[in-house]
């Protein structure tokens, strides 16, 4: 048995953070008890926590960290990833994937639900002591491809399935499907109970999708590309609409909606009715890296949608660091509470990927890992300053 200190104990199973307090692991980390510490006893700075659940990643696009421009909006940044994504070789593209992988776990993050277009991933996963979700995103605007799209999509699983990682189809974003494979992709990711879809991401993407004007839609015709109907509705009701043409609503997957930068009550309403497990996934970083907006935290807040933390891809991002983001919700929304930020970033993340009996809260009988934030100020918030290292 092994015992930890700290001056903030966050247990995230719906009890009040400890002062003062400690946890006790057992010899393969599971959690046995966590507690106040008696008189006298030495109690090391900064909080204990479970650990982090990247709810929204794209760890195979390591390779671009530092190579796109920020503030090109959504347009601008589909230019660059189309034109450095192939800049290094695979070897190093591998190379670069398993220094994040690395660099995550060491952080805190216990698990990952992953984005992945390809194979460059899968073998840093398998290897990885770092739970992983692999969402095998599809594109393919032009309806006569679909057919294709899906069967190498298909052939993709059975490789991850192969290397021992749980993965499925998903859909990328209505701009960048026909009707045809967003519901097809979409279909394939409700039978296997987890789908994760970009949303509502920038508002280029809601004017496109409303009536085929704007940047998106612009660029989208300079590339020859065929731009998915009009529908005068949000981009988010559209996708519901599709899901409809798959099967009829309710839906018991789990659905990650990633971003809803322009979400509102309407499609919070929305989202309610047809979906019994939804999820958002909140990336601020990312999203003021391309657009320089936010979403609507405070609304989310209290929309009954339960919130999760991710740090998109390094082609969006300067770090792949969950405090990081943790500390630009602060700094934007200086309201939350850091217990209820870190209910987002782990026990939330946790619920969406089915592991909550394991990870998301430092519970008896768990192991979710144990990570220790460091450099809080005075009063037990995040600073710029502040740092997670794994302890277990």
């Amino acid at each position: 048995m092994q015992r930890y200190t700290a001056e903030y104990v966050y247990p995230l199973d719906g009890s009040q953070p400890l002062r003062n307090a400690f946890v006790e692991v057992d010899a393969d980390g599971t959690v046995l008890r966590t507690g106040l510490c008696g008189a006298g006893e030495a109690v090391a700075p900064g909080a204990l926590i479970p650990g982090f659940v990247n709810a929204h990643c794209h760890i195979e696009l390591s390779n671009m960290h530092g190579l796109l421009s920020k503030g090109t909006g959504m347009a601008g940044f589909i230019d660059g990833i189309n034109a450095l994504r192939d800049t290094k070789t695979r070897a190093e593209k591998e190379a670069d994937v398993r220094l994040w992988m690395d660099r995550l776990w060491q952080q805190g993050v216990s698990a990952m639900a992953d984005i992945s277009n390809s194979d460059l991933s899968f073998a840093a996963k398998a290897a990885s002591p770092m739970y992983t979700r692999t969402f095998l995103e599809v594109f393919g605007i032009e309806p006569e491809d679909c057919e294709q799209v899906m069967q190498e999509v298909r052939a993709l699983q059975e490789k991850a399935v192969a290397c021992g990682l749980d993965a499925a189809p998903t859909p990328h974003a209505c701009y960048t499907m026909s009707p045809a494979l967003l519901s097809a992709a979409s279909g394939d990711a409700l039978q296997a109970g987890y789908l994760s879809f970009h949303s509502e991401e920038s508002p280029q993407e809601e004017q496109m999708m409303l009536d085929g004007t704007g940047e998106l839609a612009d660029n989208r015709r300079r590339y020859g590309m065929t731009l998915p109907p009009p529908t005068g509705t949000s981009s988010l009701d559209y996708f519901i609409e599709r899901l409809a043409q798959v099967r009829p609503a309710p839906y018991d997957a789990h659905i990650l909606l990633v971003h809803e930068v322009c979400m509102t009550e309407a499609g919070v309403s929305a989202v309610k009715r047809v979906m019994h497990h939804p999820f958002i996934a909140l990336c601020p970083l990312s999203n003021l890296y391309i657009h320089n907006q936010l979403p609507p935290v405070g609304m989310l807040r209290d929309c009954g949608i339960p919130l999760t933390v991710g740090t998109d891809s390094l082609s969006s991002n300067d770090d792949l660091n969950m405090v990081a983001e943790l500390f630009c919700l602060q700094q934007h929304f200086p309201e939350i509470p850091l217990g209820e930020m870190l209910g987002w970033a782990c026990r939330n993340g946790a619920r969406f990927l089915g592991k909550e009996a394991v990870l998301g809260s430092l519970e008896a009988g768990k192991r979710p890992g144990l990570v220790r934030l460091s450099n809080l100020s005075e009063d037990g918030r995040l600073t710029a300053a502040s740092t997670s290292t794994r302890v277990v």
